[in-house]
């Protein structure tokens, strides 16, 4: 008699690997998604899924854009786009640990999306932004002070990417025309 793949309902075969969330992120410029690493980056990108499942970024505004850099976005203090203070909040989470694993040297390219800090050890809290271009300095695994990082990237919507980073900006790259995040959506397949 042979026995079936199965006991005490867990399966004896290897499962597969499950595949990493992705968010649709619906912003007023248009719509993108985004691949989270949970699979390499599992503090730092939980840590998003979690805020977003939550509404934590619903309604947001990306406060800072610098064309030819990256877009960033997830400060609570955006929710009002003109605030003095976007840029400065915390996740009601409060900070998390710094994530820097061997196998997972996941460089700032364009479309990847890295986490904010405020280049303080176990600083990132909600922040992120999206790198518009080649941004290698910011990798947490080369030399110098920045380290991001990278828990994602744009698998859909790179043209609203280059729609909000070419959004004109007044004093501290702050749009000019708020650009805001009208809800996050995660899917986990």
């Amino acid at each position: 008699m042979v026995e079936p793949p199965f006991h005490e309902g867990r399966s004896l075969l290897p499962s597969r690997p499950m595949a990493n969330p992705t968010a649709l992120c619906e912003t007023s410029l248009g719509n993108f998604t985004l691949e989270l690493f949970v699979d390499k980056m599992p503090i730092t990108a939980s840590n998003f899924v979690k805020l977003a499942k939550s509404g934590f970024y619903d309604g947001l505004h990306f406060h800072r854009i610098i064309d030819g850099f990256m877009i960033q976005f997830g400060c609570p203090h955006s929710k009002d786009p003109n605030s003095n203070r976007a840029g400065t909040g915390d996740s009601p989470n409060g900070t998390i640990q710094d994530e820097h694993p061997a196998d997972a040297k996941i460089s700032n390219q364009p479309g990847t999306i890295s986490m904010a800090n405020t280049g303080r050890p176990n600083s990132g809290s909600c922040q992120f932004f999206i790198n518009t271009v080649d941004n290698a300095r910011l990798d947490w695994f080369s030399p110098g002070p920045s380290k991001h990082p990278v828990f994602g990237k744009v698998i859909e919507g790179m043209d609203t990417i280059q729609k909000i980073e070419h959004t004109p900006t007044g004093a501290n790259d702050k749009p000019r025309t708020p650009v805001q995040m009208i809800k996050v959506t995660v899917s986990e397949t």
